[in-house]
């Protein structure tokens, strides 16, 4: 498990489509419903794929937990008290904790917790029925939410694919300022990067996922 301040990394959520004429990211209106295209009075949640760590970073962010993990299968063998840990995929969950303004993740939790999906450009919400490697957008997985980790220093970027919304959280401090807390998890392989690389924005293929 690592733990990075809020002031050390930036932090950069985006869909697994790119961006497209009637697909532009994941907007919430005022009243919290969840919208494709902007509108008036929207808040942005998340850009597409290809807005990489360009796009919109995550806002008010005070800490990020991420832990590194694999699902591994026990194999006893008779007469040997050991047992071989085959591995058989990664396991990594990013915690963000940020300072809550809107009800922009609690929307994203209740109504997009799988990302986008639709034919051609992502042009609908995904209702997590499906099965990952068969949602797509056009040839390309769709599946969940791609996060960035980016080192303050620029130097280094920890890039998670596929990611689901399993938790969100909001708590009161004793001084009476709220916070938020939202859980994404991923199975597919992390990718860690020096610098801006075009591989962070490459889209997931059925071998990985």
């Amino acid at each position: 498990m690592v733990y990075f301040l809020g002031r050390d990394v930036e932090v950069y959520v985006t869909t697994e489509a790119p961006s497209g004429a009637s697909a532009t990211g994941i907007y919430v209106t005022p009243n919290g419903a969840l919208a494709l295209t902007s509108g008036s009075g929207d808040s942005l949640a998340f850009l597409p794929l290809n807005s990489g760590t360009s796009g919109n970073r995550s806002s008010d962010v005070t800490g990020v937990d991420v832990s590194i993990g694999a699902v591994d299968e026990d194999i006893t063998y008779f007469g040997i008290r050991s047992t071989t840990k085959a591995e058989i995929k990664k396991e990594t969950v990013v915690t963000l904790t940020k300072k809550k303004n809107d009800n922009v993740m609690e929307s994203i939790y209740s109504g997009a917790r799988y990302g986008v999906s639709g034919s051609s450009v992502g042009d609908s919400l995904s209702d997590g029925l499906t099965m990952p490697s068969l949602q797509k957008v056009s040839s390309n997985i769709s599946y969940g939410y791609r996060i960035h980790v980016v080192l303050k220093s620029g130097s280094e970027v920890f890039t998670i694919p596929n990611n689901c919304v399993q938790a969100h959280t909001v708590s009161i401090n004793a001084d009476g300022t709220q916070e938020e807390t939202i859980e994404f998890m991923s199975y597919v392989s992390p990718l860690v990067t020096t610098g801006a690389s075009a591989d962070i924005t490459g889209a997931t293929t059925s071998a990985n996922i």
